[in-house]
């Protein structure tokens, strides 16, 4: 397989598949049945022996939990990032107030990382199909989160994306792309050895201008320009939004309405 067979399967994947589409069973108003959460993936593709992910081991980064391309897959070639963009419904939906997020949005952070999780799965398999070992780890049975340390995990969509050029770091600690950072994060590890992207970057934070407008947006002020983000008062309030709305979580006033939404910004 080429890096343009698997970007097209991806793309067609995205468009044609149901999950992609608020069903009608889900819907939290019948009349969100139908509305599409994310339009066509982007694509970076990284060596999965880069030495960066060895970094990631880092306390200062992730944890010395964080397994490496190699330890998820031992013949690992190639570690493919995407980034699938929220589609401008969900995004303006969600921009409206910056109290509490709006039902669309919540719709796209928990079916849409269903639908993330689905993509990932269907690349495996196609790769594996193909004759190529290959697996999501986010998928993995042995994926683990806030391990042991709170918000950490063994493998980081966002420090995936980094290591293969899909994007840098915001302020907001969300992945800024070619696409924006309004969206959803996924990955898959093959030994299928694929052309690789280079970084076009070298700072963590090289797209993100630091205008502070994230940090205005948020509702329990976890950002700030001294601190970046603070987890800790973020995942309280996704704790009452849990609370509130049951069944769903999730916020992203960090991503709406900000110059990092739907591209890069232009530095002033």
């Amino acid at each position: 397989m080429t890096r343009d067979e698997i970007i097209e399967s991806a793309v067609e994947f995205t468009r044609n598949s149901t999950i992609n589409y608020i069903s009608k069973e889900a819907a939290i108003k019948p009349e969100y049945a139908g509305v599409k959460i994310f339009d066509d993936p982007i694509f970076a593709f990284g060596s999965a022996d880069d030495e960066i992910y060895e970094s990631f081991k880092s306390d200062d980064i992730i944890s010395n939990q964080f397994l490496t391309p190699a330890e998820w897959l031992p013949e690992a070639k190639t570690v493919i990032s995407f980034f699938l963009p929220y589609t401008e419904q969900v995004r303006v939906s969600n921009a409206k107030d910056y109290e509490w997020p709006s039902d669309k949005w919540l719709h796209g952070r928990i079916e849409g990382q269903i639908f993330v999780k689905e993509l990932s799965i269907y690349l495996e398999k196609t790769l594996s199909a193909a004759g190529y070992k290959s697996l999501a780890p986010s998928a993995d049975e042995r994926f683990k989160t806030a391990m042991p340390a709170a918000f950490t995990s063994n493998w980081s969509e966002r420090h995936a994306a980094f290591a293969c050029g899909l994007g840098t770091f915001g302020l907001s600690k969300g992945i800024i792309t070619k696409k924006g950072t309004a969206g959803r994060i996924g990955s898959v590890i093959t030994e299928l050895n694929l052309q690789k992207d280079d970084r076009p970057y070298t700072e963590i934070y090289e797209y993100c201008t630091m205008c502070g407008k994230c940090a205005k947006h948020c509702p329990v002020h976890a950002i700030s320009l001294e601190k970046g983000k603070i987890h800790k008062p973020c995942s309280d309030f996704l704790d009452e939004v849990l609370k509130k709305d049951k069944l769903r979580y999730g916020c992203g006033k960090c991503q709406v309405n900000v110059p990092c939404e739907s591209g890069i910004p232009k530095t002033p």
